[in-house]
C-alpha cells in the first residue's frame, strides 16, 4: 500500500512555522506497521492544489491532506478537491448542524465564513471532527482515497489516532500483524549503529528503522508476523551488540524511563544543577505524579550558590574548580540532605560544567562536564568531554541525558558510569557521603 501525505499552507511552505505535523504521522504509521511513501508541500493556491491533487490521485492508494479546511479565505483545500474531481461543493446538512450547535452553546452568530467549513465536495463523506469546528472528510479520486484533516495540531492528532490510522488499516488487504520495539540509544552514532546492526542476520519479518533526535538515537525493530519467540530473540542481539547504549525500551526520553522507574520503586530524588540549568527537574515535572518522589531542585549555578545552598566547600573551588569531580560529589551530597540533615533522599543528581562558546580554561576547555549520582552512601562521579564544536543546547542536552542514565542504572545496582561510543570519559572517582561532608569542614 502507498501511503502520502499532502502538506498545505503558505506559512509552512515558506518556513515560518515548522510542519511537526509530517513528522509526527510518519512514526504513527510506522508505529503501526505502515511507511509514508511521499511528502509533498504545496501553497495556499488553487491552481496548484488542484494540479497536485490530480497528480498524485494516480500514484497513491491513501493520500492524507492536512491544512486548508478553515473560515478563512486561503483555506482552499475543499474548493480545490471539488475542482479536481469536477463536482461542486455542496452543504453537508449534519455538519452545519453541529456548527449551529457548536455556535449556540457559546452564544456567537454564526456568519459566511463559519458555515464555509460544511461546504464539501459533492459525494464526500465526513469525517468528524470531535474538538473543532472544521471537518474532515473522505473522497475517492482515480486509484486514491484523499482524506482531509485540519492543520491545527491537537485537532488533527485526535482524528488521525482516532479515525485516519483505523480507515488505513480497514484498506490493506494484508492482515499483517505489525509489531514494533523502540530502543532508545545514547552516545551512539547513526553511522556506527547501523555498522553493527546492519551486517548481522535478522528473523526473517524482522526490518530497522532509525530516527534521531537529539541527544537520541532511536530503533525500531519492526515485526510483521513474526512470533514472540523470534522476536525476543532480535531484542535481545540488538542489545547485546549496542551494550550501555540502549538506555529504555518503548520510550521517548530517559525522564520517560526514570520517571516510571522511581514511581514503581517508590524511591525519592533531589537535583542540584548548575550547567543544565533546571533542564533536569522540568523535563521530570512534565509528567503527572513526579512529585511523590521529587523532594526539591536547586539550580546552583554561579560559585557562591553553591556553597551557601549545596554546602560546597569554597577551598575546592579554588583548589579543582567548580568543574571537578569533588565540586559535584559535594554538590550531589548537599542537595540529598538539603532540609534535614537526618533523612536523605535516596538519589540525587548534579551536573557543572561549561557549555560555552567562552569561558573555557586550559583544564577545563569548552565542553568540560561534570556529572555525580548519589546512590545509597556513595556518589558516583566522572567528567566528560564534548566537541566544543558542539553548540551550547547540544552540550546542555547531552549532559541532562547522561544524568539521566547515570541515575537509572544506580537504581537498576547497576554501576552508574557507563561507556557510549563518542563521548570522552576524562576520569572517575566514587565518594561516600562522609568523605563529601568531611571536604565541606576542611
Amino acid at each position: 500500500m502507498k501511503l502520502e501525505m499532502i502538506c498545505t499552507g503558505e506559512e509552512v511552505l515558506a518556513g515560518q512555522i515548522v510542519d511537526t505535523n509530517a513528522a509526527w504521522l510518519g512514526n504513527q504509521l510506522m508505529d503501526n506497521g505502515f511507511e509514508m511513501h511521499r511528502r509533498t508541500t504545496v501553497g495556499d493556491r488553487l491552481s496548484d492544489l488542484v494540479d497536485v491533487f490530480q497528480e498524485r490521485s494516480t500514484f497513491a492508494d491513501i493520500i492524507l491532506v492536512n491544512g486548508g479546511l478553515g473560515p478563512t479565505a486561503d483555506d482552499l483545500s475543499a474548493q480545490a478537491m471539488a475542482d479536481a474531481m469536477g463536482v461542486e461543493l455542496e452543504e453537508n446538512l449534519a455538519w452545519r448542524e453541529t456548527l449551529v450547535l457548536w455556535a449556540k452553546e457559546r452564544n456567537v452568530e454564526l456568519n459566511p465564513k463559519n458555515l464555509k467549513q460544511a461546504l464539501l465536495p459533492k459525494g464526500a463523506i465526513v469525517v468528524d471532527n470531535p474538538v473543532g469546528t472544521a471537518c474532515g472528510f473522505r473522497v475517492k479520486l482515480n486509484r486514491s482515497w484523499f482524506f482531509f484533516t485540519p492543520g491545527v495540531p491537537h485537532e488533527y492528532k485526535k482524528m488521525v489516532i482516532e479515525q485516519f490510522i483505523p480507515f488505513v488499516k480497514s484498506q490493506t488487504n494484508l492482515q499483517t500483524k505489525v509489531e514494533v520495539t523502540k530502543l532508545l540509544s545514547l552516545g551512539i552514532g547513526e553511522s556506527d549503529m547501523a555498522g553493527r546492526l546492519e551486517k548481522l542476520t535478522w528473523p526473517e519479518g524482522i526490518t530497522l528503522g532509525y530516527r534521531s533526535y537529539m541527544p537520541y538515537l532511536e530503533l525500531k525493530l519492526i515485526a510483521r508476523d513474526v512470533s514472540k519467540e523470534e522476536q525476543d530473540k532480535a531484542i535481545l542481539q540488538a542489545t547485546k551488540v549496542l551494550g550501555d547504549g540502549i538506555v529504555a525500551r518503548n520510550k521517548g526520553t530517559l525522564a520517560a524511563e526514570i520517571h516510571e522507574l522511581l514511581t514503581q520503586r517508590e524511591k525519592t530524588l533531589t537535583i542540584a544543577e548548575s550547567l543544565t540549568g533546571g533542564e533536569i527537574c522540568s523535563q521530570l515535572v512534565a509528567f503527572s505524579g513526579s512529585s511523590h518522589y521529587l523532594k526539591h531542585a536547586i539550580v546552583a549555578y554561579c560559585n557562591e550558590a553553591k556553597v551557601a545552598l549545596l554546602d560546597v566547600s569554597e577551598q575546592t573551588i579554588l583548589d579543582q574548580s567548580e568543574v571537578s569531580l569533588a565540586c559535584v560529589a559535594q554538590m550531589a551530597a548537599g542537595t540529598a540532605c538539603t532540609y534535614s540533615k537526618m533523612v536523605e533522599s535516596d538519589f540525587s543528581i548534579a551536573t557543572s560544567g561549561i557549555a560555552g562558546p567562552a569561558g573555557g580554561t586550559i583544564d577545563n576547555p569548552v565542553g568540560t562536564v561534570a556529572i555525580a549520582v548519589k546512590t545509597g552512601d556513595q556518589v558516583v562521579c566522572q567528567k566528560i568531554k564534548f566537541s566544543a564544536k558542539r553548540s551550547r543546547n547540544h552540550i546542555r542536552d547531552l549532559t541532562t541525558a547522561i544524568a539521566f542514565d547515570m541515575l537509572r542504572r544506580a537504581i537498576l545496582g547497576l554501576s552508574p558510569i557507563a561507556d557510549y561510543s563518542y563521548i570522552e570519559r576524562v576520569e572517575s572517582m566514587v565518594y561516600s557521603m562522609k568523605e563529601c561532608r568531611d571536604l565541606v569542614t576542611k
